[in-house]
């Protein structure tokens, strides 16, 4: 038998004579389990709010989406068009435009992004079920969805035909400008719905129907300025991306959701990394009572030390004592902590306790990813700090 490690065990279980020293592995214990616990809820607190954070893109963006390498548009063929479809993981694709304009409405202004979109919109792009008033725009019609923000800055109402809603685009082409008709192309639309995501999105964009949009914008039939792709969940983007590519002879850059948001996505990771950094030096802080408990363990085990010396047994052997007792205190605290931890985030997800607003309880999501990362971290530190104790037992201690 292991006998290093059948004396650590016994170690850990029995009560020292010293009373003092029980105390101090009780807080040594407590200490790792509470940091368990505390990363641990921590963590899953910030994936829940990443993955509501996330909510809101993931409802607006595309799985992939297309844009032209220079300029502002682009033309698409029918041949291209049926390439498209043709390649494998591709579900569906809506081809739209997005320009900033000018809008309009009761002496009111605003400038956000017309975005004109074709009939397959509804099915590649999730805003269309995210209604809060009307209802969804029908296709080669002057009829337009705007967001909770604009309706709130103009005031606008749906099926308000004493106030026309217009839209303001600047003609292409250069030389002199004589009267505002020379210089915009202007156009009156009918708000049938209201669509409401984040505040920000809310605020940026008005959808009207592509061939309007075109016309606005002095485009032709098969000028766009992006595709919106509808990919399966278990194809490969990459070689998705890579025939898009080839199709527009690489004229455009083809992008994935979290490139679309790359501000977002790094921003959360960055705080992620220093939120555990932060508790991983709580954690580090408290194993020094964990070193402080192994080292009094030692000198209050001096004689037994010297004993187990004398019968033949190595030094090795007998900081393996107190590494594997240090160890095995951070495994056994390291999962009490996550059962307890565990338990907090699932309360929370059952019962809602915590609420970040009447109707919105705070986020958290339970992942193992998380509990392997807790249980790595305790783990890790606490052999460091076992390693660090255990090499005071020296011959010159026992001598």
């Amino acid at each position: 038998m292991n006998f290093p490690l059948y004396i650590a065990k016994r170690y850990i279980f029995s009560k020292s004579r010293n009373n003092a020293i029980n105390i101090i592995t009780r807080i040594a214990s407590m200490g790792i389990i509470v940091g368990a616990l505390a990363l641990f809820v921590v963590l899953s607190v910030f994936s829940g709010l990443r993955v509501f954070s996330l909510s809101f893109s993931n409802d607006f963006d595309p799985d992939l989406k297309a844009n032209p390498k220079s300029g502002k548009s682009f033309f698409i063929t029918k041949k291209q068009e049926n390439q498209l479809k043709k390649i494998d993981g591709v579900v569906s694709f809506s081809k739209i435009i997005e320009e900033r304009v000018l809008f309009s409405f009761d002496g009111k202004q605003q400038v956000s992004y017309l975005k004109g979109i074709d009939k397959n919109f509804a099915s590649v792009n999730k805003s269309s079920q995210k209604l809060f008033n009307g209802f969804w725009l029908k296709p080669d019609t002057y009829q337009v969805v705007i967001g909770y923000g604009i309706s709130e800055k103009l005031s606008v109402g749906l099926f308000d035909f004493n106030n026309p809603f217009e839209v303001f685009v600047p003609k292409p082409g250069r030389g002199n400008i004589t009267s505002p008709e020379e210089a915009f192309n202007k156009e009156v639309l009918i708000p049938v719905g209201i669509y409401a995501i984040s505040e920000e999105l809310d605020s940026k964009y008005v959808f009207a129907d592509l061939g309007l949009t075109q016309q606005l914008l002095s485009y032709k039939t098969n000028q766009i300025s992006g595709i919106e792709f509808k990919i399966n969940s278990n194809t490969d983007e990459t070689k998705i991306i890579s025939q898009i590519q080839k199709i527009f002879n690489s004229q455009i850059e083809v992008k994935t959701r979290a490139a679309l948001n790359a501000t977002l996505y790094k921003m959360l990771n960055t705080e992620n990394i220093a939120v555990y950094l932060i508790f991983t030096l709580v954690i580090i802080i408290a194993l020094f009572n964990l070193i402080g408990a192994l080292i009094m363990m030692i000198l209050d085990k001096k004689e037994n030390l010297k004993t187990l010396l004398h019968l033949g047994a190595e030094i090795k052997n007998l900081r393996k004592i107190f590494l594997l007792q240090g160890t095995l205190l951070s495994i056994y605290g390291g999962i009490i902590g996550l059962i307890l931890g565990t338990i907090i985030v699932e309360a929370q997800q059952q019962f809602q306790f915590i609420m970040i607003t009447p109707t919105l309880p705070y986020p958290v999501v339970f992942s193992f990813q998380n509990i392997m990362i807790v249980f790595a971290t305790i783990v890790s530190l606490g052999f460091i700090s076992s390693l660090i104790a255990s090499s005071r037992v020296t011959k010159k201690l026992l001598g």
